[in-house]
């Protein structure tokens, strides 16, 4: 179907276009709410701008799309194929985008608030700055994803992979991460105040001057990742597991530490439970 045949027959108030092939159309700024693409193939179309809003794209082939700006608020876009589609400053809040593929697709600036990325692949995509607001991530695949200055306030990403992932500077206040996989994870100056990370695994991820005030982090492995200058004041660090890790200058006052495992883990100048820094006796 070409471009301008689609756009006759939705100002002719049609809406059912399933299974349409529109392969690299054009269809920027153009009002296409409501509409039903659900199995069509939108490879490489242009819909920079464009109003999809509540749009059914399930199970739609959107490789190389172009979204940048687009209002996908509501859209259901489920299972859809979106690699290296560009949806950078995307309007997506409350869309739902459970199991899609978007590796290596840009979502920089996106609005996903209350968004759908439940057993989504997001891997390798770009999300820097994005707002990411209660989103639904658990389960997903976020290795080796790009997250810097996103917020993620209040997100699910109950057992995520989020290996090796960049979310320095991100806001992660009372998020849920319990059996998240941070392993490698770039987390420095992160805010994961209130958190849960039960269970979560930070094997060698850097934690340096993160912000973990009463966050959960009871039988979580952070074996050998580096926590220097981080805030763990209140925290949860029962039976968890910080063999080898850096803790200098770290503050662990309040903090709960029972059964947690210290071994070899540097302790310079650090303030613990007890307020007293250890290493001095005065």
């Amino acid at each position: 179907m070409r471009a301008d045949e689609l756009l006759q027959r939705y100002a002719d108030g049609e809406r059912d276009f399933r299974e349409v092939d529109l392969s690299h159309a054009n269809l920027s700024g153009q009002d296409l709410s409501g509409a039903n693409l659900r199995q069509s193939n939108l490879t490489g179309v242009d819909f920079r701008g464009t109003n999809l809003r509540g749009v059914n794209l399930r199970e739609s082939q959107l490789r190389e799309a172009k979204l940048s700006r687009a209002n996908l608020q509501d859209a259901n876009l489920i299972s859809s194929k979106l690699l290296h589609a560009d949806l950078s400053e995307a309007q997506m809040s409350e869309a739902n985008l459970r199991g899609a593929k978007l590796v290596g697709v840009s979502l920089q600036g996106a609005d996903l608030t209350e968004a759908i990325l439940n057993e989504a692949d997001l891997s390798e995509t770009n999300l820097d700055e994005a707002t990411l607001r209660e989103v639904n991530l658990s389960r997903s695949n976020l290795c080796r994803a790009s997250m810097r200055g996103a917020i993620l306030e209040g997100a699910n990403l109950t057992i995520a992979v989020l290996t090796e992932v960049d979310l320095e500077n991100a806001n992660l206040m009372k998020s849920i991460l319990n059996g998240a996989n941070l392993s490698q994870a770039n987390l420095m100056g992160v805010d994961l105040s209130f958190a849960k990370l039960s269970g979560a695994n930070l094997a060698g991820a850097n934690l340096t001057k993160a912000q973990l005030r009463a966050a959960n982090l009871s039988w979580a492995t952070l074996r050998g990742a580096n926590l220097t200058g981080a805030s763990l004041y209140r925290t949860k660090l029962s039976w968890s597991n910080l063999t080898g890790a850096i803790l200098n200058d770290a503050i662990l006052m309040s903090a709960k530490i029972y059964k947690t495992n210290f071994r070899d883990a540097e302790l310079l100048q650090t303030i613990m439970p007890d307020g007293k820094t250890f290493g001095d006796n005065r």
